[in-house]
């Protein structure tokens, strides 16, 4: 028998850790499964008001077994899902699959073709115990992904930090940028492919660029480059403090946001550009060896 937690988890927030670890207070000797859905289940329903993620699906299965999941199980929400009725997902999945003794879920939660399924007809089903948590707010707010995706967005990642209780992260690919950083003495590792994940707003950050086992302090800038002539893209880049000779094209990386240093801004010519980054970068080294 197991207990089930449900929910997408995207950013597996405070809150979320809250409802793990009131299943980790009942669970005694059964086992914890944390039964989440890929993609958002909004992508399926309302595609042009789906959300940016949080966390990448295996970011998100790590980090529910950081925080007492034994077994994370992975739905795959698509049209066909979305048509279960609410009997079926309680017997096929919660009854027969997942063995569950006891089922816990937000007071929101819905299930089945259509929302059909609430926490009161859960709570009629007698194979399992129903467990509703309603979520202490902090500063007057609940703590939802929804609030965190804002924050980032507003460029506030030491308040959503906080909420995370760790960096916001983007995972994606070194690839090739413009080259100037390293014409500049800066070079920076470019980070693509980061369809759907949260991007912060523009501007200057202090955090952190992991490859592989090695994590380096680093100055993180996002934005267009509106000092230098020509058009491009929004781009993430991370120069790790103090590194040389650093070849890190088409590897993986993160790169980890602590702190929001300035907005982005326009110098006239590289020399006042120059003076910035260089503050910029003392300003990192002195915040990540806090």
């Amino acid at each position: 028998m197991s207990v089930v937690i449900i929910g997408v988890f995207d950013g597996v927030h405070k809150g979320h850790q809250a409802i793990l670890n009131r299943a980790k207070a009942i669970a005694g000797d059964e086992k914890i499964i944390a039964l989440t859905f890929d993609p958002h289940p909004v992508s399926i329903f309302s595609p042009d008001k789906a959300p940016t993620l949080l966390t990448v699906l295996t970011d998100r299965i790590e980090l529910l077994k950081i925080h007492n999941a034994d077994q994370v199980a992975v739905m795959r929400f698509t049209p066909e899902f979305a048509t279960m009725t609410p009997e079926d997902f309680v017997n096929k999945i919660l009854v027969q699959q997942l063995h569950a003794s006891t089922v816990i879920v937000g007071k929101n939660f819905t299930y089945g073709h259509k929302a059909a399924g609430t926490v009161e007809s859960l709570k009629t089903h007698t194979e399992f115990e129903t467990i509703v948590l309603d979520l202490a707010p902090e500063d007057g707010e609940v703590i939802s992904s929804t609030r965190i995706r804002k924050l980032i967005t507003d460029g506030n990642v030491e308040k959503a930090r906080e909420l995370l209780t760790r960096p916001h992260r983007l995972d994606g690919i070194v690839v090739h940028g413009e080259k100037r950083g390293r014409e500049i003495g800066y070079p920076t590792a470019n980070l693509g492919d980061l369809d759907n994940q949260t991007v912060p707003s523009d501007g200057i950050y202090a955090g952190w660029l992991t490859v592989g086992i090695d994590r380096w302090p680093a100055a993180i800038s996002i934005g267009t480059n509106p000092t230098f002539a020509g058009k491009r893209g929004r781009q993430v880049e991370a120069y790790a403090l103090d590194q040389v000779g650093l070849d890190l094209y088409t590897k993986s990386a993160t790169i980890e946001f602590g702190w929001r240093l300035r907005d982005t801004l326009v110098f006239d010519g590289l020399e006042p550009l120059l003076v910035q980054m260089a503050q910029d970068c003392a300003k990192a080294r002195e915040l990540t060896e806090l």
